[in-house]
């Protein structure tokens, strides 16, 4: 695994131990950011389920100012740390070892608006759609917020869903990513 592209381009990051979380392939990667624009102008970002933070790393490479990761597993947030230690801009990073649930209350507390959101969860345990209804519930995304959903081939994420405009969906063997944005008020 590496960073694509941007500031920290080429720099190798490390997986999360085990077989508890599956890091986006730099395929994957490298073709998502093509879909939603391969540079940012700022903004923040939120990663709900953010594995070893490949993502975010790659997001604020790319020209977002401040990444937000959320996990809950030990060895996940281990790894981020890691990880974000590689691209000497730790400053850039905020990591919350906690469940998704509560991070979305925390965030709606602290008056946080994302501009992107990457959501990676578990395979099993699948909850995209509940997630952004709690993030629209608590006022988390800012008008025109591009959405990331990973899931497998099983999940069918709708294309129709309240609040968002349906972009593109894209298969990579088992991996489907469904994009979304927020609808502009």
């Amino acid at each position: 695994m590496r960073i694509v592209a941007g500031k920290f381009g080429g720099r190798k990051l490390s997986a999360v131990p085990g077989m508890t979380t599956r890091p986006t392939t730099d395929k994957v990667k490298e073709a998502l950011f093509n879909i939603i624009g391969p540079y940012f102008d700022g903004g923040t970002s939120l990663d709900l389920y953010a594995g070893s933070g490949g993502l975010s790393i790659e997001a604020v490479s790319r020209g977002i100012n401040r990444a937000v990761l959320v996990d809950r597993q030990y060895q996940a947030i281990k790894t981020i740390r890691k990880n974000i230690a590689v691209t000497k801009h730790e400053e850039q990073f905020d990591v919350y070892k906690m469940d998704a649930r509560k991070a979305l209350n925390l965030f709606q507390k602290n008056g946080e608006k994302f501009k992107l959101v990457f959501l990676d969860p578990p395979y099993a345990k699948q909850q995209i759609v509940s997630d952004l209804g709690k993030m629209v519930e608590n006022d988390l995304l800012l008008d025109g917020a591009i959405i990331v959903a990973e899931t497998n081939q099983e999940a069918k994420l709708p294309e129709n869903l309240a609040g968002f405009n349906f972009i593109k969906r894209q298969e990579y063997g088992i991996t489907v990513l469904t994009i979304y944005q927020r609808e502009r008020k």
